[in-house]
């Protein structure tokens, strides 16, 4: 069974984090929702979500197929914070691993760790102009294991990219039928 990690900080987007967690889950994948400390965090938008695990539960855990870090301007800035999610993430990356990465998380996240430099990207306008490559347009963009998109509005979108890439285009078909996805989007 494929694995997800999906980190929420305090001030988490709503959508870009509870899309992702529910279409993985209904194609299959074993997701965790992962807090960076406490049972509870809180979004952008005053949801409460209760978490299966803290930061530090996973750190010693053998690496997920998948890591989600979704936007939100203060919960981008509350998981850039912490030395020890950088740390897992660069093994997220040097392992080739999955990365999603949706609205501020890019460049707020990824970003300020160096861990876009050299890659095709995208995000929510304006976060992360001041990187090299600056972010695209597109609404998801894919740069082998590294999955990117813009904002609230693509998360749709973005969780089916993740689908695809992590469990097969069946699998996103599926998932992309159940819920009456629009055409564009699956």
């Amino acid at each position: 069974m494929k694995t997800a990690y999906v980190f929420l900080a305090n001030g988490f987007e709503d959508v870009e984090a509870v899309t992702p967690v529910d279409y993985l889950r209904r194609a299959g994948v074993k997701v965790s929702v992962v807090s960076l400390e406490g049972s509870e965090v809180e979004s952008s938008h005053n949801l409460t979500i209760r978490c299966d695990c803290t930061l530090d539960d996973v750190l010693n855990a053998p690496l997920p197929d998948l890591v989600v870090l979704p936007g939100g301007m203060t919960g981008t800035k509350n998981l850039a914070a912490s030395e020890d999610l950088r740390k897992f993430m660069k093994k997220m990356m040097d392992e080739r691993r999955f990365i999603g990465a949706i609205c501020a998380a890019p460049a707020v996240v990824l970003g300020s760790w160096g861990l876009l430099d050299g890659r095709t990207w995208t995000g929510y306008p304006g976060v992360g102009s001041t990187l090299t490559p600056r972010p695209g347009k597109e609404r998801v963009v894919v740069d082998g294991h590294l999955v990117t998109s813009r904002a609230a509005g693509c998360a749709e979108e973005f969780s089916l990219v993740l689908i695809k890439l992590l469990c097969g285009p069946e699998s996103m078909r599926k998932v992309a039928d159940a819920i009456l996805a629009r055409e564009e989007e699956a």
